[in-house]
């Protein structure tokens, strides 16, 4: 069956890269809706699906923007969050252009969408479901989408910080494993990097309570790490909200090599260009147990 919340979740902090403050509320919303952004502090069109095509470049985050121009920033962890809880069809409503970083990671999101609970909606899920392998290059980094039962994420990144280094990360996205295993990883950077954010206007709300920063050998943050490969967790966190934006879930295998919200985009784009390579699936109720939110009980998961 589709999804939505229960309840309305309520939610503040800083934009990351604005620094202004932020609200947001999610709201439930009917069968067949989707994920739809309202702009509460604009009049007019004020609504933006969460979908692909409005994706305007922006290398630290990812930015929707509508027809009419108004825009929202930084969507991918709240879209991550819904994606790998399960939640199909929901209304975000923020007050301003840009979600909250929060803890700079998409745990405090889970953690209210387990807390309201997720209601189930009496008509079946539609899935994309990848056909033929699907591919985008640019130098070194490259995505990839191949046919797979389910969603997996294989993600590898190479930093010369050797704090961060190489690492390398597979997952099957089903069952919970997002919550479990990539919810809690936060957005992270390199000293060298804050600075000259922070000139370009960018990065004015980070700070070591919402990022993980590296510098050389270590990291600067004072608790550490939540794990030994974060960084590459957090890249995967980042991927499964851009791959939301395909509108429905994904059936199919996901590669990145030192990838990023540009290219994972690029690789939608490629995927829709081609008739051939997708289809769209109505899923039966066994068949939905590969998807991300399927059997989650927010007691298990009470330690977020």
């Amino acid at each position: 069956m589709q999804t939505t919340v229960k309840s309305v979740i309520r939610l503040s902090g800083v934009g990351l890269h604005s620094g202004l403050p932020a609200r947001i509320a999610i709201h439930p919303a009917g069968a067949h809706h989707g994920v739809w952004f309202r702009r509460t502090d604009v009049d007019g069109d004020n609504m933006i699906p969460a979908r692909h095509n409005l994706v305007q470049t922006s290398p630290l985050c990812t930015l929707l923007v509508n027809e009419a121009g108004v825009s929202v920033s930084t969507v991918e962890h709240v879209m991550a969050a819904l994606a790998g809880c399960g939640v199909l069809n929901a209304i975000v409503e923020i007050d301003g252009p840009e979600v909250p970083i929060l803890d700079g990671s998409a745990a405090e999101f889970v953690r209210a969408i387990l807390k309201a609970g997720i209601r189930r909606q009496a008509m079946p899920v539609h899935a994309i479901e990848v056909l033929r392998r699907v591919s985008v290059t640019d130098g070194e980094r490259t995505a990839v989408l191949e046919p797979a039962s389910e969603l997996e994420i294989d993600f590898s990144i190479d930093f010369a910080d050797r704090a961060i280094g190489r690492q390398h990360k597979v997952l099957r996205l089903s069952n919970g494993t997002f919550v479990r295993e990539l919810c809690d990883s936060r957005t992270f950077c390199r000293q060298q990097d804050v600075d000259a954010m922070r000139a370009a206007g960018k990065a004015l709300g980070g700070s070591l309570d919402n990022a993980v920063v590296f510098d050389g050998d270590r990291v600067v943050n004072p608790g550490g790490l939540r794990h030994a490969d974060e960084a590459v967790r957090h890249k995967m966190l980042d991927a499964l909200g851009d791959l939301a934006l395909a509108g429905a879930p994904i059936l199919g295998r996901f590669t990145s090599i030192r990838g990023g919200h540009e290219m994972t985009n690029r690789l939608l784009h490629a995927l829709f260009a081609d008739p051939l390579a997708y289809r769209v699936r109505t899923l039966s109720e066994g068949e939905c147990d590969v998807l991300p939110g399927a059997g989650l009980e927010k007691d298990v998961f009470a330690h977020l």
